[in-house]
């Protein structure tokens, strides 16, 4: 029976370290993601960045489809015809012509006695001076003198492709704010479940000194159910927040662009740094100066503006100087009569009226002007108001983290008497479960408000335009 006895330990042994063993890929599998690696993957992964690199692209084209139209154009063109019915035309008889020249020159030497009957009547008759086969090849040489609509077009694309450029920062800006503060929204579930947990352990612990205790007889049954309870009020409250670790490491999954089923987690900490030099005049200044979207519109207004000279340029006239060499050939038994000829010469051309339409298309094009001007105007307030905002948050809740630690440490304090009270007979667990539970919620509140904190400084600081310029070095081949 011993032998048996060892004979199943050791199996049973055998058979835990193989599912250990099984385990090991599973738990290498999880990723540990830090902010900056974080950073790296959204920026790789997001589609709107690479929607924006796209536009970026799409505009560099157009720059140089604009310069285009400024440079010569080179045509060939050939062309082959083969008549299967010669056309026509009504015209003088040539026979009845020449046979009446003739008689008349023999009437007029005496060659032959005059005779009028000799004379064909002349009338018109249809005939043909096409040949069945021919021919055709121009090469023609354009070059634009003066065009307005070519010249603005250039500048046009040039300030299209400057706002692509600014849209693309823009979103890799806004695509870091919003893993920092995805980052940041697991590293808070993180720690809240730390919390909740150390609360969990202690009422734990206190329940079992409690059973130990009521069992020597040392403790009422009334003390032993209190201890119980407080176990299982904590019990909900720390599944509750499991499950929100787990909403907010999905969360953090979407931000990156990854897959759903891999195993994350992350590795940080709340730290927290005052904000320095909260001028609140200076921070306005510095964000109607360099915020993301202020740049984006006020690139888009000239856009706008560029399109009204685009529209007004249909009034001027269009200069373009040419060149046409052509090289042709005809023949009815492809036995070819080929010809060549070259033309130089100018193209002068100006709109007289379209019905209005030009005036109609810059009225159209002011209007829009004037929307994006307006749109400006206002992201100018409320980027102002944002600022001022931000500004009276980070204030509240610095005035109020100074006072939490003071109120985590008062907290622990008064924990540890109760626990001592209790234990030499002078407290109650009602007494000891308040206490855990101003605790708990005193490293919650300040937890939260560091929190709250860090996302009002990500946020400031991506109004502010203050976005780490590392991360747009990815995109370097973009820029100037």
């Amino acid at each position: 029976m011993i032998i048996i006895n060892r004979l199943l330990a050791i199996v049973s042994r055998k058979t835990l370290l193989f599912f250990l063993l099984l385990q090991l890929p599973v738990l290498s599998q999880i990723k540990i993601y830090s902010i900056e690696e974080a950073i790296d993957t959204a920026l790789t992964n997001n589609r709107d960045i690479t929607i924006s690199k796209l536009n970026v692209n799409k505009a560099g084209a157009a720059v140089s489809e604009a310069f285009g139209y400024a440079l010569p154009s080179l045509d060939l063109s050939g062309g082959f015809t083969h008549f299967l019915k010669k056309p026509k035309t009504s015209f003088p008889d040539f026979e009845a012509l020449l046979t009446n020249a003739t008689y008349n020159i023999l009437f007029d030497e005496g060659v032959i006695p005059e005779d009028d009957s000799k004379y064909l009547p002349m009338d018109n008759k249809l005939q043909t001076f096409a040949q069945a086969n021919n021919f055709q090849t121009d090469l023609t040489l354009t070059q634009v003198l003066f065009n307005s609509a070519v010249f603005e077009g250039i500048g046009a694309s040039q300030i299209y492709y400057d706002l692509a450029k600014s849209e693309l920062s823009n979103q890799v800006s806004k695509t870091v704010l919003s893993v920092k503060k995805s980052f940041y929204n697991v590293l808070i579930a993180k720690e809240v479940l730390k919390i909740t947990q150390a609360s969990f352990t202690n009422a734990d612990d206190n329940f079992n000194n409690v059973k130990a205790l009521y069992k020597e007889g040392m403790v009422s049954e009334f003390d032993r159910l209190q201890a119980e309870v407080r176990v299982e009020n904590i019990r909900p409250a720390l599944l509750q927040v499991e499950n929100l670790l787990v909403n907010a490491l999905n969360a953090f999954k979407i931000t990156l662009g990854i897959n759903q089923n891999d195993s994350i987690d992350v590795a940080g900490e709340f730290v927290y740094k005052p904000f320095e030099n909260i001028d609140e005049s200076a921070l306005i200044d510095e964000a109607l100066s360099a915020n993301y979207d202020l740049k984006s519109l006020d690139l888009k207004k000239q856009v706008d503006k560029a399109f009204i000279q685009l529209d007004v340029a249909e009034y001027w006239p269009s200069l373009a100087t040419f060149g046409n060499y052509t090289y042709a050939g005809s023949s009815d038994n492809w036995d070819y009569q080929n010809y060549s000829s070259f033309t130089v010469g100018l193209n002068l051309s100006i709109n007289l009226w379209k019905g209005n339409r030009t005036k109609n298309k810059v009225e159209q094009s002011t209007i829009s002007y004037k929307q994006t001007e307006e749109q400006y105007l206002l992201l100018k307030d409320y980027t102002t108001i944002n600022v001022k905002s931000k500004i009276l948050e980070l204030k509240r809740v610095q005035s109020l983290l100074d006072v939490q630690s003071r109120t985590i440490e008062v907290a622990e304090r008064a924990y540890n008497i109760a626990k001592i009270r209790y234990s030499e007979g002078a407290g109650s667990q009602l007494e000891l479960q308040n206490a855990d539970e101003d605790l708990r919620q005193a490293r919650l509140n300040r937890v939260q408000s560091v929190h709250s904190y860090l996302i009002a400084v990500f946020e400031l600081e991506q109004i502010l335009g203050r976005t780490n310029p590392k991360y747009f070095t990815f995109y370097n081949e973009l820029k100037d």
